[in-house]
């Protein structure tokens, strides 16, 4: 057994699976997510970073062999990741020795590094909530429900909130909150892609990035995705590709578009700044947001005026 306890959390091995449990004070989707176990099967390789302060551990998984890395595609901050570690300096020398130990245990398993055709984890457990922005998503492994709060546009008002069957979607993608762009976490029904404005989308939350339990979203996206009938995953040749089950084809990886404008026109831009100042206040006053989500959410966009 082999194990390494610090603030950020603890990781043990025990020769067939590193055990994961997040710190008390770790990002709200490593808390949400919980404790969990990672099959060695599902380890494509560990790796300590070292650095002044003491350092970070790694643990890559094979491709397709998480549902959250899956839902995430890649975009997870670290302080969100649950397969990084942050380690003190006193602790450096426990971390090698964890990383020695899973390294010899893959060579002599013989696991190989490549993508799987299956997911060797779970996923979040259910029933699972997460989003914020406009709304909430909840799953209890039955139904995706997407409840609204008082900044919700007035046509999701009007419908109210909404039960989607689980055999009725047949793809989900999360996007997080990127510079003044708001992400979202949408479902498709019936091999459709919606590209309606997620503000707009009554089968979608549009997340705006602030505050850190938006991230959770992803959770409700990967809980979804790992039950997802195989049989739903037929979907039109013409639309845009949707994250089910399993690895996806290298040119169909990414569930969204990756890329963001670079700018807009400066017009734009200071018109959306200030709309974005305005609803931090209305947000603040709410009790929404924090004093300290208040303040740096507010001085970050002040710095782009």
């Amino acid at each position: 057994m082999a194990d390494i306890i610090s603030r950020d959390g603890t990781w043990s091995f025990d020769g067939d699976a590193v055990r994961i449990v997040p710190g008390s004070k770790a990002h709200p989707v490593r808390t949400a997510l919980g404790e969990f176990a990672v099959p060695l099967e599902a380890v494509a390789g560990v790796s300590f970073e070292p650095d002044r302060k003491g350092g970070r551990l790694r643990l890559r998984l094979r491709t397709g062999a998480c549902p959250v890395l899956r839902a995430a595609d890649g975009r997870l901050k670290d302080a969100s990741d649950p397969y990084q570690l942050v380690v003190e300096r006193d602790r450096t020398g426990v971390a090698e020795y964890l990383v020695d130990e899973i390294r010899n245990a893959l060579l002599i398993e013989q696991v190989p590094d490549g993508p799987v055709d299956r997911f060797l984890l779970p996923g979040p457990s259910v029933p699972v909530s997460g989003g914020g922005g406009d709304g909430t998503a909840s799953f209890d492994g039955e139904a995706v429900r997407l409840t609204w709060n008082w900044k919700a546009e007035e046509s999701k008002e009007v419908t109210g909130a909404v039960t989607i069957p689980l055999s009725e979607v047949t793809g989900v993608r999360w996007m997080p909150s990127i510079g003044l762009e708001n992400g979202s976490l949408r479902f498709d029904r019936g091999g459709a892609v919606s590209v309606s404005p997620a503000k707009f989308d009554p089968y979608s939350l549009e997340l705006w990035g602030l505050s850190k339990r938006e991230y959770t979203a992803v959770l409700v996206a990967a809980a979804v995705l790992v039950r997802i009938p195989a049989a739903a995953l037929a979907a039109p040749a013409e639309a845009a590709p949707a994250l089910g089950p399993g690895p996806a084809p290298a040119a169909a990886e990414s569930p969204v578009p990756a890329a963001v404008p670079a700018s807009a026109p400066a017009s734009d831009d200071h018109d959306v700044l200030l709309r974005r100042l305005r609803e931090l206040g209305e947000l603040y006053q709410a009790g929404i947001l924090t004093d300290e989500e208040f303040a740096t959410a507010k001085q970050a966009v002040l710095k782009r005026l």
